[in-house]
């Protein structure tokens, strides 16, 4: 199973509530925030709290568009206390998202991407498409230094469908992918977003995340961590 990042954007966000830094007056309205914001001056409690309840649930249930005003403020609460947790180069707090296993020696690119799709038939995960962003890099740019960098989306269609039926929004993050490039060395790595399961645990307090649905994105994750260990290791 994949080893989950110090940090998953799930995690950072989720943990921002209890590393605020509490007020020196007790809670009470704040006049000059938006209406629709409750902040909560506690380490304890919500950094935000929603003020309206979600609509009546209904399958593929759009949420509602946030204005740019909650976003900003979204912004100004949260922003400083995640900049204080991460006080590193911007390069590896990126670093802390990913996934990525080294390609062994001698298992050429074309080898790991073979590998790579014999496995995901095998586990039942559905290639439905790649990007062969380094060939645009040098049609359009006339990049030929660009190394060679290519993106392949995986899906789950039964899980898929049911995240969505609950959390439309999730669609921004599907299908899965998984990158295989060369770096400067021309060691070849396939990586992914490293992602746990918080982030399910937290919308099932609201949405009714189903243990079975729980399970099957755990399963999604497995799926995906035996396809990119089985294109490192030239599997085919």
């Amino acid at each position: 199973m994949m080893r989950p990042a110090l940090f998953t954007l799930a995690a950072l966000f989720a943990s921002v509530a209890l590393a605020a830094p509490p007020a020196e007056a007790p809670a009470e309205a704040h006049p000059q925030s938006t209406p629709w914001i409750d902040v909560t001056p506690t380490p304890y409690g919500p950094l935000m709290r929603q003020q309206a309840a979600p609509p009546p649930y209904r399958d593929y249930q759009m949420n509602r568009v946030l204005t740019p005003e909650e976003k900003q403020r979204w912004r100004e609460l949260t922003m400083p206390v995640i900049a204080h947790m991460m006080q590193m180069d911007a390069r590896e707090a990126m670093n802390y998202f990913a996934a990525k296993y080294k390609a062994k020696p001698g298992v050429s690119f074309d080898e790991v991407v073979e590998s790579m799709m014999l496995r995901a038939n095998q586990v039942n995960l559905k290639f439905v498409g790649s990007n062969l962003i380094w060939k645009e890099f040098r049609s359009v740019l006339n990049d030929e230094t660009a190394p060679r960098i290519e993106v392949f989306s995986f899906c789950d269609i039964a899980v898929g469908r049911d995240l969505l039926r609950l959390i439309p929004e999730m669609a921004v993050f599907l299908p899965c992918r998984i990158a295989v490039m060369e770096d400067a060395d021309k060691n070849i790595w396939v990586m992914t977003l490293d992602w746990d399961l918080i982030w399910l645990d937290q919308a099932g307090k609201q949405a009714g995340i189903t243990p079975e649905l729980r399970e099957g994105a755990r399963v999604v994750r497995e799926k995906l961590d035996s396809v990119m260990r089985a294109g490192a290791n030239g599997e085919l």
